[in-house]
């Protein structure tokens, strides 16, 4: 079988959500079925990197485009004419961006619908375009892939696709995440945050992360903190302006935070494993790395009772409404002065964690893959 695959999302060097799901994912399937043909379709250069088996051939459909109207002609043009006289059984979109003109059984991974809850969360241009584009290419496509049951379910009320068209593949966490000894955690916290404990935030920031609420909420735990807590915030800052950049210059405790900005896996590891808890508050989800990465580095969670989180922690996690600082304060309050509730949501982690893998991830992407190529 000859099997085109859109790996927009693999840039050297710039791996996050959904390239860490397309690297980890099709690194194992190409491997694992080398009876097929695959052909990775890039857009910003190949690198050898990316070429993980004998089985595999490149493409790169470019420039490298970074607007939407450039994308528009990328995939309802280019690549439709590209890969117009090869005879493909299947083409695979890893990150929802399709095309209905490409003449072949699709399989489109389609992570979220964040800008459909939530359009301004985005700039106009790319809202309008994922918005008007998105409902098309579900229709289009042969199968849907999806990371959780909550993204399934809203695929399915939003763009009336049947569910038993949808497959849940969940995401996994990369094998680095592990626990620290004693001596490391305290190595990362002089490393850090001059010795003292704290709490991580990881993901780039961003409104739907709610970093907003977990500024003034810190900063209300830290008016009863009698230990002298800190707070990490590893990410990129892709939204530094109004209601982010108000929350923080109205706070007491601006010594007490610390920004990194984007780290290594190696680094944010350590981090995440050092910490007194993970805190994710986001208001949007289609499944939360994050959460299965705190798991596996058996750390302590707080996160939302909204979209799909509660389905991916489950008892792993203490839960607030990611609206009230309120809650969020006294959950912080909570973790950093019980040991116990601590360790009690590390061990429902260290249960929780064995639904995840990016071996599983694999597996059920590739049986997604070839029922929409053998429907």
């Amino acid at each position: 079988m000859k099997i085109a695959v859109s790996v927009q999302s693999l840039v050297m060097g710039h791996l996050e959500g959904l390239g860490w799901f397309t690297y980890e994912s099709l690194s194992r399937i190409v491997r694992k079925h080398p009876e097929h043909e695959f052909v990775f379709i890039f857009g910003k250069g190949i690198h050898q990197d990316f070429i993980f088996a004998d089985n595999v051939t490149a493409i790169n459909v470019g420039p490298p485009f970074f607007r939407p109207p450039a994308w528009y002609i990328k995939f309802r043009f280019l690549l439709p004419w590209v890969l117009r006289n090869q005879q493909f059984d299947l083409f695979v979109s890893a990150d929802g961006v399709s095309s209905n003109a490409i003449n072949c059984k699709k399989l489109v991974v389609m992570h979220d619908l964040n800008f459909e809850a939530n359009p301004k969360w985005l700039p106009k241009c790319f809202s309008m375009y994922y918005r008007h584009f998105f409902p098309k290419w579900a229709k289009g496509a042969t199968r849907i892939a999806t990371v959780s049951e909550y993204s399934k379910l809203d695929i399915h009320q939003r763009y009336g696709i049947t569910l038993d068209k949808i497959d849940v593949v969940y995401n996994g966490s990369n094998s680095l995440y592990t626990p620290l000894s004693l001596e490391q955690q305290a190595l990362t916290r002089q490393q850090y945050t001059q010795g003292y404990p704290y709490f991580i935030a990881v993901g780039s920031i961003h409104p739907r992360k709610n970093i907003d609420r977990l500024l003034l909420a810190f900063d209300r735990f830290k008016k009863t903190d009698r230990l002298n807590v800190k707070l990490v915030i590893v990410g990129s800052r892709f939204f530094w302006d109004g209601p982010l950049k108000q929350a923080y210059e109205q706070i007491e405790s601006q010594d007490d935070i610390i920004f990194t900005g984007h780290l290594p896996v190696e680094a944010l590891h350590q981090l995440m494993a050092a910490s007194i808890a993970l805190s994710y508050i986001s208001l949007f989800e289609g499944f939360g790395i994050p959460l299965v990465e705190a798991m596996n580095s058996e750390t302590a969670i707080i996160t939302s009772n909204a979209t799909c989180l509660p389905e991916i922690a489950s008892q792993a996690a203490l839960y607030v409404d990611p609206m009230s600082i309120t809650d969020i304060a006294q959950a912080m309050t909570t973790l950093s002065e019980s040991p116990e509730t601590r360790q009690k949501l590390i061990e429902a982690g260290r249960i929780r964690r064995q639904n995840f893998s990016w071996d599983k991830t694999a597996d059920l992407l590739f049986e997604s893959m070839m029922k929409a190529a053998h429907s």
